[in-house]
């Protein structure tokens, strides 16, 4: 997604009026990839704000797209890629030919398969903290070695370093991130411990 720090804060629930103030404070933190779930309240306008203020200077995309008909609606805001919880070729399919890159939701190795098939330039391995970092292990063992994946979906600045030492590239950070109705200060606090966990992590692994 990004070739900086490559975490994406998830912020699911966002609301239109405070958006621009929580990814001020992410960027301020460190994160490059923001993505605005598509089950938030009018994420039209989240999202139009977003890219239109930041779109410039970091990646904005789309979470939880499920609907081939918001592809075109995406695209015309601006968003630079989605994710979707499942795997869906036209999804995929969609999305390629609107230009966005996607990060697809997958859980076995035959929806891995069938996402890298259709060009998914990164997989979503969802739900990752019910599934472990020993899972991530074997299935990054039978896919292709240049394989993105990130995991999303129980990830806390406690384990993150569990699952990118077991093959991420990078993970999606949610509640653990950001909940709605939080403060901006507590945004502020989630995301240097998050910032902080990668950074120990990408240290530990230069030395």
């Amino acid at each position: 997604m990004n070739s900086r720090n490559p975490l994406v804060a998830i912020l699911r629930g966002v609301k239109p009026d405070e958006v621009l103030a929580h990814i001020d404070a992410l960027i301020t933190a460190g994160f490059s990839t923001i993505e605005i779930p598509l089950n938030s309240p009018d994420w039209k306008s989240s999202i139009a704000l977003a890219v239109e203020h930041y779109g410039q200077t970091i990646k904005i995309g789309a979470g939880t797209v499920t609907h081939v008909a918001d592809i075109s609606t995406l695209s015309s805001l601006g968003c630079a890629f989605i994710l979707t919880p499942n795997t869906d070729p036209e999804l995929i399919d969609a999305a390629k030919a609107a230009q966005m890159k996607t990060c697809i939701g997958c859980h076995t190795a035959s929806e891995a398969f069938l996402a890298l098939r259709h060009g998914a330039d990164g997989l979503k391995i969802f739900p990752a903290g019910e599934l472990g970092p020993n899972y991530i292990r074997a299935l990054k063992a039978v896919l292709p070695p240049q394989t993105p994946l990130y995991a999303v979906g129980g990830i806390r600045p406690d384990n993150l370093s569990h699952y990118l030492n077991a093959g991420c590239y990078s993970a999606g950070l949610g509640s653990d991130l950001y909940r709605i109705g939080q403060s901006v200060h507590q945004t502020t606090t989630n995301a240097k411990l998050f910032v902080e966990a990668y950074n120990s992590y990408c240290q530990h692994n230069e030395a």
